[in-house]
């Protein structure tokens, strides 16, 4: 049946178009997600401070260890060198495995995140299951979707285009946030709700139909390749690859990781990129605080949270920039300038010093932008750590969903370092507790609630000098460890480029001839 008028135009679109929209409907909720969900269940739902923390608890150690199982379970069967007789599976059909997941996770995601929106259980335990819920299909979306890139494209050129869109889409569902202020109302919910509704329905029909038609483009190579089986029987092919080299079966857990003890550049990675999720996180958990005690006197309300909105959106933008200079310089390049950029911009403003307004507004920002976006360069890097893995250990297919799922676990908890560290470098260094209510009572006093006193003129720039030291010394610091651990790392350049040859010769990657552009 021929298609004709807006369906036409839809399966026109490029392969990299519609891989790039997935992240926008990934985008439009969870940052609406994350700057509505506490305030929600803390102002909204009253929910109590213990049943609040025994969420947030659960939530994290869930958090840090689903990655790597929903990872294992996805891509375990390709971990041995050897397939199974009869089992083997195609470079086609692990995309169309990994294409099918997102269009029913995606709808998913979809519907655990309007869960939070209304009441239907004791707040306590809607914040738990919400949470839980909502982070497992988020993170089976995010690994299928990163998977994907190293499954679809091989060389650094269609790696970045790819990423590319995702950065032009990821920067539109941004909009989101600013969009949300219209209709956030703590008294009245039902029109934050209806907008909440908007956004779950328009993202899970374009999971939907993203999904369709990555499928199309899959089957449809298939068949241009003499495959006409992969349509029905969901991409078996009687030709199947057969990668490896050594006559062994599928290994155990305990076997892969001792795999990845012994891969060099993965372990460095790793360590590089901990950093890299500290100081990102640590930029999101201490802005408002470096606004409010370094600028507050210098900008307005309404231009600190324009600051706070534009944060969002900015690193996407800057991912556009930066994309480009991938493809002609490579990814190791392009991040190690970053890490020197940083480091130069922190020790600039270290000599500056605090008295500045117009340099603190200006370097606050980029801090921000920057750091955030080489979190989303790393992306490219790990697609190459799986192809030297899958070189190292003769696999018989990318375990791309794994790899990603097991560099989270070794770096998420940097989320978690960066809050306390923070919060502890502060109180160590000012005295003052951000867990505490400033200011305290004075001792004997009847009133609970007295009016603060005004601090003696030679503590009020103490709290404003930790503050800026944190800004300026924690970058320097990560800067440094991140450039040794950067200047460690091999994979690049012409050991790369051996990489990405033997691969393609393991995998016959020609066997999957999708167009990105």
């Amino acid at each position: 049946m021929r298609l004709g008028g807006p369906w036409a135009w839809l399966l026109g679109l490029p392969t990299a178009v519609v891989y790039g929209s997935l992240a926008l409907f990934v985008s439009v909720l969870h940052n609406v997600f994350l700057l509505y969900y506490v305030d929600t269940f803390v102002s909204v739902y009253k929910i109590d401070k213990a049943a609040f923390w025994v969420g947030e608890t659960v939530f994290l150690l869930w958090n840090s260890l689903n990655d790597p199982l929903f990872g294992w379970l996805s891509d375990r069967r390709f971990l041995s060198s050897q397939p199974r007789s009869g089992t083997g599976l195609s470079s086609r059909a692990v995309v169309l495995a990994r294409v099918r997941a997102l269009g029913w996770h995606g709808p998913l995601l979809a519907l655990s995140f309007l869960a939070f929106w209304v009441p239907w259980a004791p707040a306590g335990l809607q914040f738990l299951l919400c949470l839980c819920l909502y982070d497992g299909f988020l993170t089976l979306v995010d690994l299928h979707h990163h998977a994907l890139l190293a499954d679809l494209a091989l060389s650094a050129h269609d790696r970045t285009h790819l990423n590319f869109y995702c950065s032009l889409f990821s920067a539109a569902g941004s909009l989101s946030v600013f969009a949300s202020y219209a209709f956030w109302n703590k008294e009245d919910f039902s029109s934050f709700r209806a907008f909440c509704l908007a956004l779950a329905t328009g993202s899970g029909l374009g999971f939907v139909g993203a999904a369709r038609l990555l499928r199309r483009r899959v089957e449809a190579a298939g068949r241009e390749l003499g495959c006409p089986a992969m349509a029905v029987n969901g991409g078996l092919c009687e030709e199947e690859l057969l990668v490896g080299r050594e006559d062994v079966g599928s290994i155990t857990l305990g076997q892969y990781l001792q795999q990845l003890a012994r891969h060099r550049n993965f372990l460095w990675f790793v360590g590089m990129d901990l950093v890299q999720v500290f100081h990102c996180h640590f930029n999101s958990n201490f802005f408002p605080l470096f606004l409010e005690h370094l600028l507050s006197d210098h900008i307005s309300l309404s231009t600190g949270s324009f600051l706070l909105g534009i944060s969002y959106v900015a690193p996407h933008l800057n991912n556009l920039y930066f994309l480009p200079l991938c493809r002609r310089w490579g990814v190791y390049a392009v991040v190690r300038g970053l890490f020197l950029l940083k480091l130069g911009l922190s020790l600039l403003m270290l000599l500056a010093g605090p008295d500045h307004p117009g340099l603190l507004c200006l370097f606050i920002a980029s801090n921000r932008v920057f750091t955030e976006g080489t979190c989303k360069l790393l992306t490219l890097v790990v697609t190459d750590l799986v192809d030297e893995d899958l070189v190292l250990n003769h696999r018989k297919q990318a375990a791309s969903a794994l790899l990603f799922g097991m560099v989270a676990l070794v770096t998420k908890p940097g989320q978690t370092f960066a809050p306390l560290l923070g919060t502890w470098l502060l109180c160590f260094y000012t005295g003052h507790d951000l867990f505490q209510q400033p200011p305290q009572a004075p001792v004997g006093s009847a009133q609970p609630w007295p009016e603060p006193p005004a601090p003696p003129p030679a503590q009020a720039p103490t709290l404003r000098q930790g503050c800026f030291y944190l800004l300026v010394l924690v970058p320097i610091t990560c800067a440094l460890l991140q450039l040794f651990t950067w200047s460690q790392f091999t994979l690049h350049g012409r050991r790369l480029h051996m990489v990405k040859a033997q691969r393609q010769n393991l995998s016959r990657a020609q066997t999957l001839d999708i167009k990105v552009v």
